[in-house]
């Protein structure tokens, strides 16, 4: 998966994320939300997978998590 790819998926995977949280973890969701794909990849990342694109989303998520708590 290119980065082109990621960016079009990535409010889909906060989505999945937000979906499978607890309520009073949708703060962390919000903040993710305000992230600009962009901002996460360079023109030539490359994923090996989706998951691996759905996977370093859900990493982001969990380093807040552990702030955020």
């Amino acid at each position: 998966m290119d980065a082109i790819e990621f960016i079009a998926r990535y409010e889909l995977y906060i989505d999945e994320i937000s979906s499978l949280v607890r309520p009073d973890l949708l703060p962390v969701i919000d903040q993710l939300k305000e992230i600009d794909p962009h901002d996460l990849v360079t023109p030539s990342a490359w994923f090996q997978s989706e998951n691996d694109a759905r996977g370093y989303v859900w990493g982001m998520f969990v380093k807040r998590v552990k702030k955020y708590l």
